[in-house]
């Protein structure tokens, strides 16, 4: 993926992972779109960037991202790039069916429904990318966010089918597997000295995407200990260290 002369929709744009990416493809001279479901966390982070631009999108709701694809594609008939960033992450008692089905529409259906919204277009482009987001947890599963660890399992599966389901066309799909970072994805993690800095996070992400041959999976070195875990032979260790609280 060449990271400049893009136009690149980042769904979950509005804080955290996306909002800095957004950043970041925009000071590197993309045209940015940013999505998520509160308008006023949009707004902040257009107004900081002028030419970005921001639409209302909630990644559980089907119609909705029917009808956004197609307002997207009309407005932007350049668009070549989909960042599927959007997740939450709830800490779940035994099984909460509300707290699972909730994340399973907005993190595992929602990528899913967008996705087969906007393929042909972005298979109508001469050089396009799809970048899914999964997570360490996707190879070690949090015991206290079973279905978001189960969700990220299933985003890393789906991206290397889909990668090999597009392999002969003009569509790249690139999968970002962060580890626990500095954000607000759940309450602590923001001020959480054991998550990763945000802008560290960052700097490796971006550095990794423009390294040449172009990545599959970007892995920065801090969630190699649980995403390497199984080929080290270690994933009973590493599962019991992740979970002994």
């Amino acid at each position: 993926m060449q990271l400049t002369g893009n136009t690149i929709l980042i769904t979950g744009g509005g804080s955290g992972l996306g909002a800095a990416l957004a950043h970041e493809l925009h000071e590197a001279g993309n045209q940015v779109i940013i999505a998520g479901r509160r308008q006023a966390a949009l707004d902040a982070v257009v107004a900081a960037h002028p030419g970005m631009a921001a639409m209302v999108l909630d990644m559980a709701d089907a119609a909705g991202i029917v009808s956004f694809a197609d307002r997207l594609v009309a407005d932007f008939p350049a668009l070549n790039a989909v960042l599927l960033n959007a997740g939450i992450m709830v800490a779940e008692e035994k099984i909460d069916l509300a707290i699972a089905e909730a994340t399973i529409a907005t993190n595992l259906l929602g990528p899913i429904r967008l996705a087969h919204a906007l393929l042909p277009h972005l298979e109508a482009q001469a050089a396009s990318t799809i970048l899914t987001v999964s997570s360490g947890l996707a190879f070690v599963p949090l015991a206290a966010t079973p279905t978001y660890s189960a969700t990220k399992a299933a985003i890393h599966s789906w991206s290397l089918g889909l990668r090999e389901q597009l392999k002969a066309t003009s569509v790249e799909v690139i999968e970002i597997v962060p580890p626990g970072v500095q954000t607000d994805l759940m309450p602590g993690h923001a001020d959480n000295e054991q998550m990763m800095p945000l802008a560290d996070f960052i700097a490796e992400t971006m550095a990794l995407l423009r390294q040449e041959p172009a990545l599959a999976e970007i892995h920065v070195e801090r969630v190699k200990f649980l995403s390497e875990a199984t080929q080290r032979g270690e994933f009973a260790q590493v599962f019991g260290m992740l979970n002994q609280h």
